[in-house]
């Protein structure tokens, strides 16, 4: 059995809340770099399109990181308005600390298996790797969460697990990022990720139905739900 075969389970060190303030930034930083790729947030937002038209749209970012995607989300969509949830009070102090909140762009502190967000309140639920980071009954709980307050539909971008995406993701990061956090994590994120049949079924275990993909052949692949 080759060893992407299974899917790993050891932590990444961004999950251990043990990164000074420092190796945090950076990592974040980094990680906003590599989430303006193709296969990034340009990916979640044609998914996200393709759910709604609206051209005001709520949107919630559930596990936001250090707050990239609603910036460029507001950005690009200036009429929207974003949530950005994360667990981690130390990431949030830092997207706070890069983020100008107001009244249409918000970052709180959520964990993603219980949104404090009301029944239908959004219109899409995102989440950019994230699932990752979750066991499959906590991947099938967020997806039921973010189901639940989401009137259009949910997009989840990840990795996807297989040997051509972990070689290709292994070039990405290895080439583009500095940081020890960054280059660690991201080897490890693409052995912990899921494949696209294993992302499938827990989402129809969420009560979800897939509509709308982006190129499967990417490392990173973006699904959008109904």
């Amino acid at each position: 059995m080759h060893a992407l075969d299974r899917r790993a389970e050891a932590r990444e060190l961004l999950d251990g809340n043990t990164l000074d303030q420092g190796d945090l930034r950076v990592n974040l930083r980094e990680m906003a770099m590599l989430n303006r790729l193709p296969g990034g947030i340009g990916a979640s937002l044609a998914a996200i399109r393709h759910l709604t038209t609206s051209d005001a749209p709520v949107i919630v970012d559930v596990g936001t990181g250090g707050g990239d995607f609603p910036r460029r989300v507001r950005r690009e969509l200036p009429h929207a308005t974003v949530i950005g949830t994360d667990a981690s009070a130390a990431v949030l102090d830092v997207a706070r600390s890069w983020t100008r909140t107001g009244p249409c762009l918000e970052l709180m502190q959520a964990d993603a298996l219980a949104l404090p967000l009301a029944d239908a309140s959004v219109d899409v639920a995102h989440a950019s790797l994230l699932v990752h980071h979750l066991r499959p009954d906590e991947v099938v709980r967020a997806l039921r969460e973010m189901r639940r307050v989401a009137r259009a539909g949910v997009v989840v971008n990840d990795l996807r697990r297989g040997r051509i995406a972990y070689a290709l993701s292994a070039a990405i990061v290895l080439s583009l990022a500095r940081h020890h956090v960054t280059r660690a994590d991201g080897l490890l994120s693409a052995r912990r990720s899921y494949t696209l049949a294993e992302l499938d079924a827990m989402a129809t275990d969420a009560g979800l139905r897939r509509v709308w993909r982006s190129p499967v052949f990417m490392p990173r692949v973006v699904t959008a739900y109904r």
